[in-house]
C-alpha cells in the first residue's frame, strides 16, 4: 500500500533553517521515497513500511538532538502502486 505524508517540523529556536534542511535531507537519503516540496512543509511518498521506517529515524533522530521540535503531519493511504514510469502518489 502507498501512503503520501504532509509533514512540517518547526525548531523551537531562532535559527530553525538549519534544521529543517538536515531533516530534509536525512529524509530524502532514504530509498524508495518521492519528496514535493512547498513553503510549508514537504510532502513524503512511498510503500507505507518505507515511508513509516523513514520518518521512525528520521523524527528519533530530531529528537535526539539538543533542541526541542513540534513535527505537524497529514497522512492519506490507500491506493496501489503506480504504473511504472508514472508519477509518485
Amino acid at each position: 500500500m502507498r501512503i503520501a505524508v504532509d509533514i512540517s517540523l518547526y525548531p523551537l529556536d531562532a535559527d530553525y533553517v538549519p534544521p529543517i534542511r538536515e531533516f530534509i535531507d536525512r529524509i530524502a537519503a532514504h530509498p524508495g521515497l518521492a519528496l514535493e516540496y512547498n513553503a510549508l512543509s514537504t510532502q513524503v511518498s512511498g510503500d507505507v513500511d518505507a515511508v513509516f521506517a523513514a520518518l521512525r529515524a528520521e523524527i528519533g533522530r530530531t529528537f535526539e538532538g539538543p533542541q526541542r521540535a513540534v513535527f505537524v503531519m497529514k497522512m492519506l493511504g490507500g491506493g496501489e502502486p503506480p504504473p511504472a514510469g508514472s508519477a509518485p502518489v
